[in-house]
Protein backbone atom coordinates (compact mmCIF):
# COMPACT_ATOMS: atom_id res chain seq x y z
CA UNK A 1 0.00 0.00 0.00
CA UNK A 2 1.50 3.56 -1.47
CA UNK A 3 0.35 6.04 1.14
CA UNK A 4 1.53 9.05 -0.63
CA UNK A 5 1.34 10.77 -4.00
CA UNK A 6 5.04 11.45 -5.75
CA UNK A 7 7.13 14.16 -4.02
CA UNK A 8 8.98 17.01 -5.38
CA UNK A 9 12.33 16.75 -3.52
CA UNK A 10 12.24 19.86 -1.36
CA UNK A 11 15.98 21.78 -1.16
CA UNK A 12 15.58 24.36 1.79
CA UNK A 13 11.97 23.79 3.54
CA UNK A 14 10.73 27.55 4.67
CA UNK A 15 9.56 27.95 8.05
CA UNK A 16 5.76 28.27 6.88
CA UNK A 17 6.19 24.41 5.28
CA UNK A 18 7.50 23.32 8.86
CA UNK A 19 4.63 24.76 10.34
CA UNK A 20 2.36 23.65 8.22
CA UNK A 21 1.60 20.14 9.86
CA UNK A 22 2.22 19.08 13.40
CA UNK A 23 4.99 16.00 12.11
CA UNK A 24 6.98 19.20 10.80
CA UNK A 25 7.38 20.66 13.27
CA UNK A 26 8.01 18.13 15.50
CA UNK A 27 10.65 16.49 13.32
CA UNK A 28 12.13 19.55 12.70
CA UNK A 29 12.78 20.50 16.70
CA UNK A 30 9.62 23.56 16.30
CA UNK A 31 12.11 25.01 13.92
CA UNK A 32 15.51 24.27 15.28
CA UNK A 33 16.33 22.34 12.54
CA UNK A 34 16.11 25.46 10.66
CA UNK A 35 19.55 26.31 11.63
CA UNK A 36 21.85 27.49 8.74
CA UNK A 37 24.49 25.43 9.94
CA UNK A 38 24.44 22.69 12.31
CA UNK A 39 20.98 21.83 12.59
CA UNK A 40 21.70 18.68 14.47
CA UNK A 41 23.60 21.09 17.53
CA UNK A 42 20.76 23.29 17.51
CA UNK A 43 18.25 20.26 17.96
CA UNK A 44 20.42 18.98 20.66
CA UNK A 45 20.35 22.60 22.78
CA UNK A 46 16.64 22.89 22.16
CA UNK A 47 15.89 19.55 23.55
CA UNK A 48 18.48 20.52 26.51
CA UNK A 49 16.82 23.95 27.16
CA UNK A 50 13.24 21.99 26.75
CA UNK A 51 14.36 19.26 29.29
CA UNK A 52 15.72 21.70 32.20
CA UNK A 53 12.16 23.55 31.62
CA UNK A 54 10.34 20.38 31.45
CA UNK A 55 12.14 19.11 35.08
CA UNK A 56 9.99 21.56 36.98
CA UNK A 57 6.22 19.99 36.09
CA UNK A 58 7.19 16.47 35.40
CA UNK A 59 8.14 13.50 37.02
CA UNK A 60 10.88 11.36 36.04
CA UNK A 61 8.60 8.26 35.62
CA UNK A 62 6.54 10.83 33.01
CA UNK A 63 9.64 12.14 31.32
CA UNK A 64 9.95 8.35 30.57
CA UNK A 65 6.96 7.75 28.94
CA UNK A 66 7.29 11.14 26.74
CA UNK A 67 11.03 9.74 25.83
CA UNK A 68 9.21 6.25 24.95
CA UNK A 69 6.31 7.57 22.97
CA UNK A 70 8.31 9.92 20.96
CA UNK A 71 11.00 7.29 20.17
CA UNK A 72 8.08 5.33 18.74
CA UNK A 73 5.91 8.23 17.01
CA UNK A 74 9.58 9.45 16.01
CA UNK A 75 9.79 6.67 13.57
CA UNK A 76 6.31 7.69 12.00
CA UNK A 77 7.64 11.65 11.94
CA UNK A 78 11.14 11.65 11.12
CA UNK A 79 10.13 8.53 8.29
CA UNK A 80 7.26 10.76 6.77
CA UNK A 81 8.54 14.28 7.04
CA UNK A 82 11.79 12.69 5.17
CA UNK A 83 9.08 11.31 2.73
CA UNK A 84 7.48 14.59 2.16
CA UNK A 85 11.28 16.16 1.94
CA UNK A 86 12.10 13.43 -0.64
CA UNK A 87 15.04 12.61 1.37
CA UNK A 88 16.72 9.43 2.84
CA UNK A 89 17.57 11.80 6.08
CA UNK A 90 17.85 15.05 5.71
CA UNK A 91 19.77 17.28 8.16
CA UNK A 92 17.02 19.44 9.67
CA UNK A 93 15.18 16.76 10.53
CA UNK A 94 15.76 16.70 14.44
CA UNK A 95 13.32 14.99 16.49
CA UNK A 96 16.12 11.63 16.61
CA UNK A 97 18.48 14.47 18.69
CA UNK A 98 15.49 16.01 20.64
CA UNK A 99 14.15 11.95 22.25
CA UNK A 100 17.73 10.47 22.09
CA UNK A 101 19.57 13.65 23.91
CA UNK A 102 16.36 14.10 26.56
CA UNK A 103 17.05 10.01 27.65
CA UNK A 104 20.65 11.00 27.99
CA UNK A 105 19.59 13.58 30.48
CA UNK A 106 17.19 11.70 32.42
CA UNK A 107 18.97 9.06 33.03
CA UNK A 108 21.71 11.20 34.45
CA UNK A 109 19.72 13.36 36.40
CA UNK A 110 19.86 14.58 38.80
CA UNK A 111 23.41 15.95 38.14
CA UNK A 112 25.17 18.98 38.16
CA UNK A 113 25.59 21.79 34.88
CA UNK A 114 29.12 20.41 34.24
CA UNK A 115 28.19 17.02 33.75
CA UNK A 116 25.17 18.03 31.85
CA UNK A 117 27.94 19.97 29.60
CA UNK A 118 30.11 16.77 29.36
CA UNK A 119 27.03 14.73 28.17
CA UNK A 120 26.17 17.27 25.57
CA UNK A 121 29.51 17.50 24.44
CA UNK A 122 30.00 13.93 24.06
CA UNK A 123 26.15 13.35 22.48
CA UNK A 124 27.35 15.71 20.03
CA UNK A 125 30.95 14.33 19.29
CA UNK A 126 29.15 10.63 18.80
CA UNK A 127 26.64 11.81 17.02
CA UNK A 128 28.22 14.19 14.39
CA UNK A 129 31.49 11.61 14.03
CA UNK A 130 29.71 8.33 14.63
CA UNK A 131 32.54 6.02 15.66
CA UNK A 132 32.35 2.40 15.55
CA UNK A 133 29.42 1.19 15.79
CA UNK A 134 27.32 3.96 15.83
CA UNK A 135 28.35 4.56 12.50
CA UNK A 136 28.13 1.44 11.11
CA UNK A 137 24.18 1.51 12.26
CA UNK A 138 23.67 4.89 9.94
CA UNK A 139 25.41 3.37 7.08
CA UNK A 140 23.46 0.00 7.16
CA UNK A 141 19.89 1.75 7.23
CA UNK A 142 21.62 4.24 4.77
CA UNK A 143 22.67 1.13 2.28
CA UNK A 144 18.98 -0.49 3.04
CA UNK A 145 17.45 2.39 1.50
CA UNK A 146 19.24 1.90 -1.71
CA UNK A 147 18.15 3.93 -4.97
CA UNK A 148 16.79 7.51 -4.83
CA UNK A 149 13.37 6.25 -6.22
CA UNK A 150 11.37 8.47 -5.54
CA UNK A 151 8.54 6.41 -5.71
CA UNK A 152 6.04 7.08 -2.70
CA UNK A 153 6.89 4.74 -0.12
CA UNK A 154 4.78 2.08 2.23
CA UNK A 155 3.97 2.74 5.84
CA UNK A 156 6.34 -0.26 6.83
CA UNK A 157 9.34 1.18 4.48
CA UNK A 158 8.58 5.00 6.08
CA UNK A 159 7.98 3.54 9.51
CA UNK A 160 11.91 1.59 8.90
CA UNK A 161 12.80 4.73 7.62
CA UNK A 162 12.21 6.87 10.42
CA UNK A 163 13.34 3.89 12.74
CA UNK A 164 16.59 4.13 10.80
CA UNK A 165 16.89 7.76 11.41
CA UNK A 166 16.79 7.61 15.14
CA UNK A 167 18.71 4.37 15.60
CA UNK A 168 21.81 6.23 15.20
CA UNK A 169 20.85 8.92 17.52
CA UNK A 170 19.78 6.23 19.93
CA UNK A 171 23.56 4.66 19.56
CA UNK A 172 24.73 7.90 19.99
CA UNK A 173 23.00 8.14 23.49
CA UNK A 174 23.91 4.81 24.43
CA UNK A 175 27.58 5.54 24.01
CA UNK A 176 27.43 9.04 26.11
CA UNK A 177 26.40 7.05 28.96
CA UNK A 178 28.56 4.61 28.73
CA UNK A 179 31.25 7.33 28.62
CA UNK A 180 29.58 9.28 31.81
CA UNK A 181 29.55 5.99 33.78
CA UNK A 182 33.65 5.29 32.90
CA UNK A 183 34.60 8.54 33.63
CA UNK A 184 32.77 8.21 36.99
CA UNK A 185 34.05 5.21 37.53
CA UNK A 186 37.25 6.58 37.20
CA UNK A 187 37.22 9.49 38.68
CA UNK A 188 35.70 7.84 41.80
CA UNK A 189 38.61 4.89 41.54
CA UNK A 190 41.47 8.06 41.91
CA UNK A 191 39.79 10.21 44.27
Amino acid sequence: MNIQTHHTPIENPSFKWVFSKPSRALAFGFGSGLAPFAPGTAGTLWAWVAFLVGEYFLSTAEFFWIIGVGIILGCWICGQVSEELGKKDFGGIVWDEIVAFWLVLIVITPTNLWTQILAFSLFRFFDAVKPGPIGMIDRHFKHLEGSNDSSPSSLKHILWRGFGIIADDLAAAFFTLATIALLHMALSYFL
